[in-house]
């Protein structure tokens, strides 16, 4: 049986008055891969703060075993006393440790550690403190949101990196792949208590809706019986001469609790306000050019958008995917080609970065522009009150100012906005930040639903598998490619991502001594990458493809005996030091697989190119 590290029971916190968090719990055991799930407002953040130690419970049993060492990730870290981004990642470090690590993590998150501290943007102060949390690979890793301001390399190599730690880990994340790919368990936090599922995240959602599904059934049972108990106090009462004071008492109980219950179990709703009709041809871009000091940063770009398309632009954070969507929006002037935009064009623009929004300002301001009490949806004139409902918000937020929401309700204030204007095309930068995955679903469902046109910039692998009908990618240089389909499809089709994705695939495959299988079902997925060379495979391209294969062979012998051996529950008591060796080697061997395995993919699609 696993070790136990942390252990939080029964843990109650309230805030303002109203419970947070009634009776939860959080238990971690050596190398756990746990996600913390949960609507916007659950609790999430808070369980982890008091987990690490930075707030305080009311009262709960807070067990952490001597002498670990534990790293929290904040959603907005605090770098200040700092003079470098180096010098903030490095303390981390005890005296007389290696910080060499430090410096790689930094390169591989596209800092290089010389960074001012007080010039950071949010998003490189989030990947320092991701760095940061990394480097000293401690015993116990609590990351809330650690995919925000990531691009895909970065997400996937995050991925990697968490996969080969030996660090039990507690992860909040909204993005659906990175938690199905790291995690075994799953810690639900619903109405305030903590539900546990044995399970990773790909198995959570059934088994939360089973839940709601439940919670809905109870709650009509209990719907049943106050109208039972109402029926009794207007007819009963006066037959019987008196009252009950102790049956009136807990019928108000049994109302409080219902509207309770509601708020708890309530969604967002949301719908889109369309406007007219815009023409067929939405956008028709050729030979687009732009340079910032000699950069290409686009160049001899074309594409031609059309009524009711969903394009996803995706791309390495700095390679310009926001002064393409500028240029094509018209709000860039582009230093060659040309942009026809289509008739009758009415955009809604969601913002990555909130600057649209006033934190001084309040809440119903923020929403209706100061425009009245009443906003019209497809025709339908709706109370401002009402539709604040739509996005979860109460009728008393109406007068709290911005600074005082969530990152999440800060999302949802300008949805609520965006989706009140008539619009043909949205054009969504970022969209995903801050939301929960309840709020995810059913932006996707508004998206499918929605008549216009929409332009997205997401790094959400699953939301733009979910949405998207074709994504635009940049092939270095200036250079941009759309890709017809999803993500997904656009991964199979990109030659170095559909080594890293399809590495189990091929693993399976190979074990079983099937390489021509695997590699088949690999030309399958990337029969459009370009560049076919038409002469033989050379002498040294033969020899490495021999010698990557009896390498990839003893790489997994080796790797199956270290995981025999770690196998054993007595491992760690009796041997120590031997377990903490065993599991770095362990995965060091399995990032240095999967390079081999992507040496030896490549040159085997070029050798089977070259024979077809």
């Amino acid at each position: 049986m696993s070790r136990l590290i942390l252990s939080l029971k029964n843990v109650y916190l309230t805030f303002g008055g109203t419970p947070l968090l009634i009776g939860a719990d959080l238990q971690v055991s050596k190398r756990d891969r746990i996600g913390l799930v949960g609507r916007n407002g659950s609790g999430k953040s808070t369980l982890l703060k008091i987990a690490a130690g930075i707030i305080e419970a009311d009262s709960a049993e807070h067990y952490m075993q001597p002498g670990i060492r534990v790293e929290y990730l904040p959603q907005e870290p605090d770098l200040t006393g700092y003079a470098t981004v180096h010098d903030y990642v490095k303390d981390v470090f005890d005296y007389g440790e290696d910080s060499y690590r430090a410096q790689s993590l930094l390169s591989k998150l596209g800092l290089s550690g010389l960074e001012k501290t007080v010039h950071l943007s949010g998003g490189q102060a989030r990947r320092a403190a991701l760095a940061r949390s990394l480097a000293s690979k401690p015993d116990l890793l609590l990351l809330d949101e650690p995919t925000n301001h990531l691009d895909l390399t970065a997400i996937q190599w995050l991925e990697k990196e968490l996969a080969a730690m030996s660090s039990a880990i507690v992860l909040i994340s909204h993005d659906r792949c990175f938690l199905e790919k790291l995690t075994q368990t799953t810690v639900w936090l619903n109405g305030g208590q903590s539900l546990l599922l044995n399970k990773g995240f790909s198995d959570f959602e059934v088994w939360r809706d089973k839940i709601l599904d439940q919670e809905i059934q109870e709650i009509h049972k209990f719907n049943r019986k106050i109208t039972r108990e109402e029926q009794w106090m207007h007819g009963g009462v006066s037959a019987r001469r008196k009252r009950n004071v102790k049956r009136v008492a807990e019928l108000i109980k049994m109302r409080q609790a219902r509207k309770d219950r509601r708020r708890q179990i309530g969604t967002v709703s949301m719908v889109a306000s369309d406007a007219n009709l815009s023409g067929k041809m939405v956008f028709e871009v050729k030979n687009l050019a732009k340079s910032f000091n000699a950069n290409h940063v686009v160049k001899d770009f074309s594409l031609r958008v059309a009524r009711g398309d969903r394009i996803g632009i995706i791309g390495p954070n700095g390679v310009g995917k926001t002064t393409l969507l500028k240029l094509i929006l018209g709000d860039l002037q582009a230093d060659s080609g040309t942009i026809r935009r289509g008739s009758n064009l009415e955009v809604v623009t969601l913002d990555q970065n909130r600057e649209m929004l006033n934190p001084e300002e309040m809440l119903s301001h923020a929403i209706m522009g100061g425009a009245g009490d009443t906003v019209t949806i497809n025709g339908r004139s709706r109370h401002f009150s009402s539709y604040m409902k739509d996005f979860l918000f109460l009728t008393e937020q109406a007068r709290s100012p911005l600074k005082v929401l969530s990152g999440g309700e800060r999302a949802r204030v300008q949805l609520a906005r965006a989706f009140a204007k008539p619009s043909n095309l949205l054009v969504l930068d970022e969209p995903t930040n801050d939301l929960d995955l309840e709020t995810l679903d059913l932006l996707q469902e508004l998206i499918a639903d929605y008549s216009g046109t929409v332009i997205l910039v997401s790094h959400d692998r699953s939301f733009l598998d979910r949405t998207v009908t074709s994504v635009i990618t940049t092939s270095g240089n200036g250079q941009w490619v759309e890709y017809a389909g999803s993500c997904s499809d656009m991964l199979a089709q990109l030659e170095s991502d559909v080594f890293a994705e399809s590495s189990e695939t091929f693993r399976s495959a190979f074990k079983l001594g099937k390489k021509k299988k695997a590699s088949s079902m690999l030309m399958d997925q990337s029969r459009s990458i370009s560049n076919k060379t038409s002469r033989k495979l050379s002498f040294n391209d033969k020899y490495a493809l021999k010698k990557l294969s009896e390498k990839i062979e003893k790489l997994t012998s080796e790797i199956n005996e270290m995981e025999r051996e770690l196998d054993d529950p007595s491992l760690y008591v009796k041997f120590h030091e031997r377990f903490n060796l065993l599991s770095a080697r362990l995965g060091a061997a399995k990032i240095e697989l999967d390079e081999v395995e992507n040496a030896w993919l490549k040159l085997e699609i070029k050798r089977e190119e070259l024979e077809c």
